[in-house]
């Protein structure tokens, strides 16, 4: 797994003045630093003669979010140099249709990242179509087969947002070996390969859920805190261990009393902030991280 920051503090070391107010694990500024790394190495491989290009499935509303997505996506990655091939099917396409173009492109020796671009289609199941990527081009690591790797310590393809969660923590230089990390949440491809990430640097892993019986006292002792539940709010100041790591995975649409709508996270971050000795924001904490790690997952794909 390829490391961006060292760890050598303890969360106490890293914010013994926690009272004052936690530190800002700043996503945009994270990822401006990982995205120019990823920009430097595309450079090299494309000198070499070895383009890097990410081929991606769109088969959704042209009009619609997973659209804006996509072509976002295509600026993002041509900024960086990076080549972005967009298979375009139809709104209405069978499961035949999109598994067909994955085989394809898993299969086309010019092509190595892949990725799908979700919802699919009313009635095409996205597990089904996420196992048909090739391992080795699988830069969202959704294929199952990623998620094995990643346990064994054989493949650096693990899901970007849990990527994204171990570098912000890494950033913070908070020493991972022995500490108690929770986990509140264990989505596939978020709040378990987290876990199976912080294991392997040795860390003691605790995964709950929102279910989780008397979780506050589980959460208190927690140096390092991840809230990926999905549960706006979540995690109150009662509920953190003065001066630990807490990076929020959370993002949910609430109403305001205005009317108006908010995006936050499963962190109750104005009184959190005030115990919490690190703290992610939402927005503009792991959402630009995950969208720069899939970039670098890219590069990585194409090393290899």
């Amino acid at each position: 797994m390829r490391a961006l920051y060292s760890s050598r503090m303890t969360p106490q070391d890293a914010n013994s003045g926690a009272g004052a107010g936690a530190r800002l694990i700043d996503g945009k500024a994270l990822a401006a630093k990982l995205r120019r790394e990823t920009a430097d190495r595309v450079a090299k491989l494309t000198e070499r003669g070895r383009p890097v290009r990410l081929d991606a499935l769109l088969a959704a509303d042209p009009d619609g979010p997973a659209a804006v997505y996509a072509e976002n996506q295509g600026a993002a990655c041509a900024k960086l140099g990076i080549e972005y091939h967009l298979h375009r099917l139809s709104p209405t396409s069978e499961y035949r249709d999109i598994a067909g173009r994955v085989l394809l492109m898993s299969r086309d020796e010019d092509v190595s990242a892949i990725m799908v671009h979700l919802p699919l289609p009313d009635g095409v199941d996205s597990y089904s179509v996420q196992c048909l990527i090739t391992p080795e081009k699988d830069v969202e690591g959704v294929n199952p087969a990623n998620i094995g790797n990643i346990v064994y310590g054989r493949s650096s393809l693990a899901p970007c947002t849990a990527l994204a969660v171990l570098a912000m923590i890494e950033s913070t230089g908070v020493e991972l070996q022995g500490r108690r990390c929770v986990i509140v949440g264990a989505s596939d491809i978020v709040g378990k390969p987290i876990a199976v990430l912080l294991m392997r640097h040795e860390a003691t892993v605790i995964s709950c859920n929102k279910h989780t019986e008397n979780l506050p006292a589980l959460t208190r002792e927690a140096d390092v805190l991840v809230a990926a539940a999905g549960v706006p709010g979540l995690i109150t100041a009662d509920m953190v261990k003065p001066g630990a790591v807490v990076v929020d995975v959370g993002t949910s649409r609430v109403a305001q009393p205005d009317g108006s709508r908010r995006t936050v996270g499963d962190v109750d971050f104005d009184q959190v902030r005030k115990i919490a000795g690190w703290l992610s924001p939402v927005p503009g904490g792991v959402g630009p991280m995950t969208v720069a790690m899939l970039l670098r997952n890219v590069v990585d794909a194409v090393e290899r």
